[in-house]
């Protein structure tokens, strides 16, 4: 029809109406429509039809969802992973951060005590629970897992909060008379209409300005956020349904077809028969990456716009085209924007202002990036092998290969060729471990 616009290559009309509902704010602009994806063969073998023996069904419907369950809780009458995150609730570990805010610009508080107070407290976040979790025998490797990447985030945000009130206050010695007039002000207008009020420090140093910022979907601080003018409902009730149904099905998927793989997988590792090895590691790419690609639109996608909606929160860039990745600093820049804006504005500009050069910062952000990654693996585990740490700082030699030797479509296939084989790699890894540690030394 004369005058319509047609719609993109390889994008049937009804597909390009549900991209347009689901995406938020306008990111068809951005990543949607117009993602620039070149359909890679590699995405293939995603496909159960593609690969043989895909859904082990010789073993039956192994899907229990009161198995469940048990992956939480060990002992009904004991639930120290969800006592872990009540007592990370608001109010705990932040009351000792918002006194110290609260005290330093009053001159109550010195900035060294302050960020003495800071530091011990959020070692604390960090130390606390994985203390809890290596003494208690009731903690589940799962439950363990949420409560401590509950605690992280915690802290990545405490974090957060401390530096960008401690900009405000060195920007407010330097210039004292502009803050104390543009607190004076107190609200602007927009086309002879008063906008909402825009808060300045130190009026942003209250209880509910600091847990509106630990319930949004973001790890950076800022005193005032974008904000979105109404809950659409419509949207959220389709985000919800995405989280209902994708969490169904990626526990589905684990059991159905994960576990039996990864069950499979011991005799081969405990026989050192190398060839089944390999035949099992491909086995599992296909599931593990099948399920961490529903994972990541279940996350990114159905539960930071869903968590953003409720709150009215109006920055929705959680996520940029990383699957088309021509390198590996690519990839890591913008599967995960919340971590790649605290990492930059926190960690990296931080250390080139001091004098870093650009290759040591981006190897402390790395180092950062597999401690959190250990963290996370092997304290819920119980068990230190290091697999996570050593595959993330593997990460850094993969990036310098793929940027000098391989370009374009072949930068891209690394990276995708990564994703599928290394992450299988590092699960048999650590089921390995934890059955030889756990079962096999009590038989």
């Amino acid at each position: 029809m004369a005058g319509r616009r047609p719609p993109p290559r390889g994008t049937s009309a009804p597909l390009q109406r549900w991209l347009r509902r689901s995406l938020p704010l306008g990111w068809e602009r951005r990543v949607g429509l117009d993602c620039g994806w070149r359909g890679n063969r590699l995405a293939a073998p995603l496909f159960p039809p593609h690969s043989r023996g895909s859904f082990p069904s010789r073993y039956g419907i192994l899907v229990d969802p009161i198995q469940v369950v048990s992956l939480f809780l060990k002992d009904p009458y004991s639930w120290p992973s969800l006592c872990l995150v009540i007592r990370e609730s608001p109010g705990a570990w932040q009351k000792p951060q918002e006194r110290a805010n609260l005290l330093a610009p009053q001159g109550s508080l010195s900035e060294h005590s302050g960020s003495v107070l800071h530091s011990l407290n959020l070692l604390t976040v960090l130390c606390f629970p994985a203390l809890v979790v290596l003494t208690v025998s009731s903690a589940t490797p799962v439950g363990a897992l949420f409560a401590l990447l509950t605690y992280t985030i915690v802290f990545l945000k405490l974090f957060s909060f401390r530096d960008v009130n401690r900009w405000c206050r060195e920007r407010r010695a330097k210039d004292e008379s502009a803050r104390l007039g543009e607190l004076a002000s107190g609200q602007k207008t927009a086309n002879g209409d008063v906008a909402e009020k825009s808060v300045s420090y130190p009026a942003n140093l209250n209880y509910k300005d600091l847990y509106y910022f630990l319930l949004a979907p973001t790890l950076c601080y800022e005193l005032n956020f974008p904000r979105s003018p109404r809950i659409r409902k419509r949207f959220l009730l389709r985000r919800l349904v995405e989280m209902l149904f994708f969490t169904q099905l990626i526990v589905g998927l684990i059991q159905q077809w994960m576990v039996p793989t990864i069950q499979n997988s011991m005799k081969p590792f405990r026989d050192m028969d190398y060839s089944r090895i390999i035949e099992r590691l491909l086995k599992l790419a296909v599931p593990n990456h099948f399920i961490w690609l529903i994972f990541f639109y279940w996350l990114f996608h159905s539960s930071m716009n869903a968590v953003a909606e409720v709150l009215r929160f109006g920055d929705r860039e959680f996520y940029r085209d990383w699957w088309n990745s021509e390198s590996v600093t690519y990839f890591w820049q913008n599967w995960n924007i919340p971590v790649h804006k605290w990492c930059l504005r926190h960690f990296y500009v931080p250390m080139i202002r001091s004098g870093c050069r650009r290759w040591m910062a981006r190897t402390a952000v790395f180092l950062l990036s597999a401690f959190f990654h250990e963290y996370l693996v092997s304290v819920p585990l119980r068990m230190f092998r290091l697999w996570a740490f050593m595959g993330m700082m593997a990460q850094l030699p993969l990036a310098w290969f793929v940027g000098k030797f391989l370009q374009g479509n072949y930068g891209n296939a690394a990276v995708w060729i990564s994703l599928i084989i290394g992450q299988p790699i590092a699960v048999l890894m650590y089921v390995h471990d934890y059955y030889v540690l756990n079962y096999e030394g009590s038989q």
